[in-house]
This record gives structure tokens, sequence and C-alpha cells, in this order.
């Protein structure tokens, strides 16, 4: 509590004084840009995350370490990352650093708070272990690392409809069997909001945990590929992007300079070629999907806060918003992969079948053989297509470098705080520029 009371007044904004110890709802995303949400910059409808920005604070040189393991292992222990034993991915590399699994000797962010008289809860992602298996070593897992509740997914990445290691508590289920969570159709990141929801609702509820705090981390993987997200959300965005990156990356860069969260002094990066692009169609249909994927988050994100109001909790609850790298070039699904079809006959996985793999070749819960590739439209449950080079250039405008790059556009993140009792009114809808990590 103390290192985040730090961190907010490192801007030099006077602070209220809070009546008690707040609720505390860490929000992390996944694979985005520096100019993904509206507030930075965006054409992406974003307007909770925008909302929270008006009423609190948005720095402009936030930063993280361009990779998943290590920004998640930093932010949830408040070390740098290879002093928990996650200096890169979960591979184990053999060195104190690099051992693939946040070690025993740092303290996380749930075990300090638990000391504070906090109940802790998680929807989302984890991904700091090399330990996948329940029957293994699960002392790297939330609920072994200060966490009462856990809902969400033990590994990195994989199907929005079907995701690999999702677990309740220690527990591998499916979205078919979970016996707490049967939503008319499953889709990853309603899952995590629907689930922090439920934990909220569930602790106000408890006549044990009602007058205590908790602290609550929500960590997506939106938007990670694959490109996931329902046909009427993608519909939303139908000629959004048939102009290509340029146009888009222009507008990104004027709006970001009239909002104050970029220094017109600097340059924009050089972008990709767009009218040598072969498969037009389909990278505009890759971006509209995206952006599908990052409003279906800020709208769970809007229903969480709804719940907080609801409870009459939201002025006393410290709200963070961040991502954990900048936007994403890897080349996931963007080559055919229909000679490989025939290699393979799947089955259905039935209600209790575990989805095993993160990227193809790989099946859906009814058996069809998951499709990659330029004439693979992305969003559906069968495909499997990441957004690739020239969006992910656009998404991390005006920067250069990506996800994996020591540059701006891989470290760079929006932070958003939002507290409305503990962060004086006349900050509200501050810029900060102040460098932080």
């Amino acid at each position: 509590m103390k290192s985040i009371l730090l961190l907010l007044a490192s801007g030099l904004w006077a602070l209220s004084v809070a009546a008690e110890r707040p609720n505390i709802v860490l929000i992390m995303a996944d694979d985005m840009g520096y100019s993904d949400i509206g507030c930075y910059g965006s054409e992406i409808r974003t307007p909770v995350l925008d909302q929270l920005a008006r009423n609190g604070l948005r720095y402009t040189q936030f930063y993280n370490t361009s990779r998943c393991c290590p920004t998640r292992a930093a932010l949830i222990s408040g070390l740098y990352s290879h002093q928990t034993g996650m200096g890169l991915m979960e591979g184990d590399r053999g060195w104190p650093g690099y051992r693939g699994s946040i070690n025993k000797t740092c303290v996380t962010l749930a075990e300090a708070l638990k000391g504070a008289g906090y109940l802790n809860y998680m929807s989302g992602k984890w991904h700091l272990t090399r330990h996948k298996s329940p029957n293994g070593d699960i002392s790297a897992w939330p609920m072994q690392r200060g966490f009462d509740r856990f809902y969400g997914t033990i590994t990195g990445a994989g199907s929005f409809y079907d995701p690999a290691t999702l677990c309740r508590g220690n527990t591998y289920i499916t979205p078919e069997n979970d016996p707490d969570y049967q939503p008319d159709s499953f889709y990853y990141t309603d899952a995590i909001n629907d689930n922090a929801i439920a934990f909220i609702s569930d602790h106000c509820g408890s006549s044990k945990a009602a007058d205590k705090p908790f602290f609550l981390y929500v960590s997506h993987t939106s938007a990670h590929w694959p490109m996931h997200a329902p046909e009427a959300d993608i519909a939303k965005y139908k000629g959004a992007y048939d102009k290509g990156y340029p146009a888009i990356r222009e507008a990104r860069y004027k709006k970001a300079i009239e909002m104050g969260v970029v220094d017109g002094k600097w340059p924009m990066s050089k972008g990709l070629d767009w009218e040598g692009f072969q498969h037009k169609a389909w990278d505009i249909r890759c971006m509209e999907t995206y952006a599908a994927m990052t409003e279906i988050m800020d709208r769970g994100i809007g229903r969480i806060v709804n719940e907080l109001k609801r409870q009459k909790l939201f002025d006393n609850t410290l709200v963070i918003y961040l991502q954990d790298n900048g936007g994403c070039a890897e080349g996931y699904g963007r080559a055919n992969n229909s000679s490989q079809k025939d290699r393979f006959n799947f089955k259905p996985l039935g209600k209790d079948g575990l989805q095993t793999k993160i990227w193809p070749p790989m099946q859906t819960r009814d058996g069809r053989f998951v499709r990659t590739g330029p004439e693979t439209m992305p969003g559906g449950e069968d495909t499997f297509v990441a957004y690739g080079p020239g969006w992910a250039n656009a998404s991390n405008t005006p920067f250069r470098g990506y996800k994996h790059d020591p540059y701006e556009g891989g470290i760079g993140t929006p932070f958003i705080v939002s507290w409305p009792q503990g962060i004086a009114k006349e900050s509200n809808g501050k810029v900060v520029h102040d460098v932080s990590h």
C-alpha cells in the first residue's frame, strides 16, 4: 500500500486522506500498444477507461519490461523481474534470474496485503510459472502466492473460446464443466470480467469479508493473439480501417498531441508499407477484430466499475489500469496451414476434455480444425491469426519498436489511476509526465 501511495505522490499532487483502507482493483491488458485506447489517441471506443482517466490521473511515461512474464513478475512483487526469478519467460535457463517461475524469496502484492488485513482475488492470466499442471509443483500458482480465490489461466495465451490451463482455484476446468460459471456463450474476456464481478459481489455479501478491504487483480488476455471476437462486435468497426495503417497512425498521432499525451516535438516512427500489401481485406479484418477485442474488454471493465458503485465502494477503491508490453508484431497464424488439415483426425473434446494447445495445430471444442493464414478471416473460434507488424506499428504510434524491444514501442504503456476519495479533485484529469515504472 505504501508503494502505491508513493507512486501517486510522485506526481506532486495533493492526495486526499482516505477515511479507511481503499479497495484496490488492478487491471492489466495484454499486448496492446501505447495509442490503443481512446484517451491516448485511439479511434477504438473505450469510454470506461476514458472516464477513469478524466476523473483520475493519466501517465504518459510509464514503463514495463516489453514482455509478458517479466512485467507481471515486477508488477506482482514490486521487484525487478530478475529478482523474482522471472527475468524472461517461463523456461528454466538455470540461472537465478531466469528460472521461469517466481521464486519463494519474493513477496507478492497479495501476500503483503494479506498481512494488512486484505482479502485477495484474481481473475485472468497468471503467466508466472513454468509449472502448468495441477498435479505438479503449484507453489508458484496464485492460490499459493497470497490469493484467496482465483479464476483464470496459468499459461500466457490461447483461444478466447476455449483457453488452455483454465482453472478455478487449483483445479483445471473447461468452459463446459465449470460449476460456478455457465454463460450462454463463453468468451474469455467476458469470463474474466464476470468472475471479477462475482468476487466483488461475494465479498460484499459475506458477513466474514464485508468489513475487510480487498485487492482484485484483473489480468486480461485481450488483445493478445489470436484475434477472436464475436461477429456482432467486429461488425461495429466495419470500414474503420479500410485506409490502412498510415491513415490510422496519422489520426492517432494528431489526436494524441491534442490531448497532451504525446509531445508534438516527437517525430513519428517510420511506418510499414500499406499500398504494396497483398492481403488488404484480411489485414483490415484483423484490425477490426482487434478493435472489437479492446472494446469488449473496456465494456467489461465498465461492469466492474458499476458493481463497485452498486456496492457503494467505488469512491474508496483505487482502480489502476496498465499494459504488459507494446503492440505485438509476432507472426503467429499469419501463414496458411491448410496443408496440415489431413494430418489430424480431431474429435469433439466433450464436456470434460481439456484444451492443451495455445496455438495450432489445434482444434475447437467441437472437433473442428483451427485455420490460419490470409484466407482465414479472423474472429471465429476455428480461426487463429495475429494482427501483424503493420497494425502493431499503428498500435504503438508514434513510437518505434514492438513487444520484445527496448524501444518506446515495446516498453511504453498507458497508466491510468482512479481513486475519487484519495486523489484531490483539482487533480482529476491531469496528464502526468513524470517517468515511472
